[in-house]
Parts: C-alpha cells; sequence; structure tokens
C-alpha cells in the first residue's frame, strides 16, 4: 500500500510543481515597454515601403474585405471627431467619401419609445459584399460580411435614407 500511496503523493507533487513552475513562468515575464521593431525600424535605402504605406482608397470594383481596411480608417477619424453622430451625418459621411448611398442602410437613432439609440448600426453593399459599421456606447466597430439572402447587410429595421 505504502508503495501505491507513495507514488500518488510523488506524481501529485510533481504535477504541482510542475504547475507552479509553469505559472510563475507566465507571470514574472514583464512586457517590454517599447516596441523591439522601433529599434529594427530605418531600412537600408533600397528597401521597399510596405504594404500599409500605401495610402488606404475606396475600390468600388472590390469586396467589403478589399474596402474594410479604408472603411475603417475613415470612419474612425471621423467618429474620433464626431463621437456622437447619428444616422444621417454617417451616411452622408460615407457618400462624401464615394459610397453609394442608394447601397446603404442604417438603423433609427430613436427607439420604439422614444429615446436615443445606444447603437446606430450602418452599411454599405459593395460587390455582393457588405461593410458594416457600428458606434454608440460600444464605440467604432466594423467588419466585411456576406450579402443576407435578403439582398441587405443588416437583419432588423433600418431607416429610409430619402434625403
Amino acid at each position: 500500500m505504502r508503495g501505491i500511496s507513495g507514488g500518488r503523493l510523488g506524481v501529485s507533487v510533481a504535477a504541482t510543481v510542475g504547475a507552479i513552475a509553469l505559472l510563475s513562468g507566465c507571470t514574472s515575464v514583464t512586457p517590454d515597454p517599447a516596441p523591439t521593431t522601433s529599434a529594427s525600424a530605418p531600412a537600408s535605402a533600397g528597401a521597399t515601403p510596405s504594404a500599409s504605406a500605401t495610402p488606404l482608397a475606396l475600390d468600388p470594383l472590390g469586396s467589403a474585405d478589399d474596402n474594410l481596411a479604408y472603411f475603417e480608417s475613415v470612419m474612425s477619424s471621423y467618429f474620433t471627431k464626431n463621437p456622437s453622430a447619428k444616422g444621417k451625418a454617417i451616411i452622408d459621411h460615407l457618400a462624401s467619401l464615394g459610397f453609394a448611398k442608394d447601397h446603404m442602410e442604417v438603423t433609427p437613432d430613436k427607439t420604439a419609445v422614444g429615446l436615443d439609440a445606444d447603437n446606430i448600426e450602418f452599411s454599405v453593399k459593395i460587390n455582393k459584399t457588405c461593410l458594416v459599421g457600428q458606434t454608440g456606447i460600444v464605440h467604432f466597430h466594423a467588419f466585411a460580411a456576406p450579402l443576407l439572402a435578403s439582398n441587405t447587410c443588416l437583419i432588423g429595421k433600418t431607416r429610409a435614407i430619402d434625403w
């Protein structure tokens, strides 16, 4: 009996020591306050610029995935300057950037009982795909998605874009 008990105790102690070592290894690592890539950022004169150096622009022939970085960039900047923007202003801004207004959807600014909506969702249909954005108490978030079977991008009640 003692051999079995001692073996279990040995396994238990080994497992506990291993777990402590693993956890202490995780907690004792301190993050480097400065990114390591900045030290190596200067490149040789003949280096080619990275893809991120390419200016973002609307690609009307592209998909939502192709335009997501541009959408995120221009709308993030817009909401930084206009954090409480409502549906009409959002749609007008997108239209000013070259997105087709007749391909857009937006949820109401008010709830069914007349209160300000916590969040406003908006979308642009682009070549059978969707750019979808949300702003409000969740701040701004965006993603690319496939077109729904209803030939729309948003689920639920949307408001007419008739201006």
